[in-house]
């Protein structure tokens, strides 16, 4: 259909590829740590917003031109940069609940709208995903087909379909986990740190990177 081929070997693709660490993935383990499943699966929600648009800009031909233009290209990867410092900032500098005073219960909780935020631009905000798309979707439609364009946003609903499987499924492990060893609130508030610094090198890497 679409000129789509070798479709299982996309799926197997995809979530190999989506099982791969980077910001999102952290983004979710250290929500679920900290706050429970419900927060890991709001991050990943805002994650797989963050892909569809990412492949409704693909198929429609926005990121082409991300691709092609380096002013546009590195516009987007210093925006995604500094807002993956700032949030990891962010982390380095959370505090325990009643922390000032005593005794610590937990790191402080965030709305699940403001969890949801963070995937949301974590994920669009990095120009490496949209160039992701552009390089790795097309091998699997035809260059014949009568509508690359659907092709390419039926194989981009799919590979988010799989993403969101694995992400969702990642944010309930990391959160079973978390309750099963029972992450006490200092051990919760270092997991956080920890996150937030690697959030500030992954920022700093993508702001390093260059246009492939």
């Amino acid at each position: 259909m679409y000129g789509i081929h070798d479709l299982t070997l996309f799926i197997i693709s995809g979530l190999l590829l989506n099982i791969m660490p980077g910001p999102d993935s952290l983004l979710i383990m250290a929500r679920s740590a900290t706050q429970g499943w419900r927060a890991g699966c709001s991050a990943a929600l805002g994650v797989g917003a963050g892909t569809m648009v990412h492949v409704t800009a693909a198929a429609i031909g926005i990121s082409a031109l991300l691709a092609a233009s380096s002013m546009a290209f590195n516009i987007v990867k210093w925006v995604g940069a500094a807002y993956i410092v700032w949030m990891g900032i962010g982390m380095l500098r959370a505090r325990l609940k009643g922390e000032a005073t005593a005794p610590a219960t937990a790191p402080a909780s965030q709305p699940y709208g403001r969890i949801f935020a963070q995937g949301f631009l974590t994920n669009v905000l990095n120009p490496k995903v949209a160039l992701f798309f552009l390089a790795f979707v097309p091998q699997f439609i035809s260059a014949d087909s009568p509508n690359k364009a659907a092709a390419f946003f039926i194989l981009g609903c799919i590979f988010n379909f799989n993403g969101m499987l694995w992400c969702n499924g990642l944010a309930v492990f990391t959160a079973f986990a978390s309750a099963r060893l029972k992450v006490r609130p200092l051990a919760a508030l270092w997991l956080n740190r920890i996150t937030g610094s690697l959030f500030v090198a992954l920022g700093a890497r993508l702001a390093l990177s260059e246009q492939h």
